[in-house]
């Protein structure tokens, strides 16, 4: 569900007091957030924030493309793998109704005379 209009985007307070203070200082250092549901406003953009993953701090870059986004949309949660390998090599294989036998002799019926 999103955000009333007339509310506004949600930011962290800390983390609009910092940036602010950042952008007063002009300063553009990472620091650390735990704030994922945090909405990307224009005031973050050109900073480097590291948002966490629930394991580890990622470094993300802001950029006007960003904003409007959440801090979370840029940090997965989530390590993708690959898709089973013996799921895989079936696939690979003859389709479903084909028979697995030898291949048919080719060139068709010959009679012996």
């Amino acid at each position: 569900m999103t955000r009333s209009i007339k509310k506004g985007p949600y930011v962290e307070p800390s983390l609009k007091k910092r940036i602010e203070e950042m952008n007063r200082k002009f300063e553009k250092k990472v620091f650390k957030t735990w704030s994922r549901r945090s909405t990307i406003v224009p005031e973050m953009v050109g900073h480097t924030l590291a948002v966490h993953n629930g394991k580890k701090f990622i470094p993300v870059y802001i950029t006007e493309n960003m904003v409007g986004h959440r801090l979370g949309e840029f940090s997965p949660t989530r390590l993708f793998r690959g898709h089973a390998r013996g799921m895989a090599a079936e696939g690979a294989g003859a389709p479903a109704g084909a028979p697995s036998g030898p291949a048919p002799a080719s060139g068709g019926t010959t009679k012996a005379s």
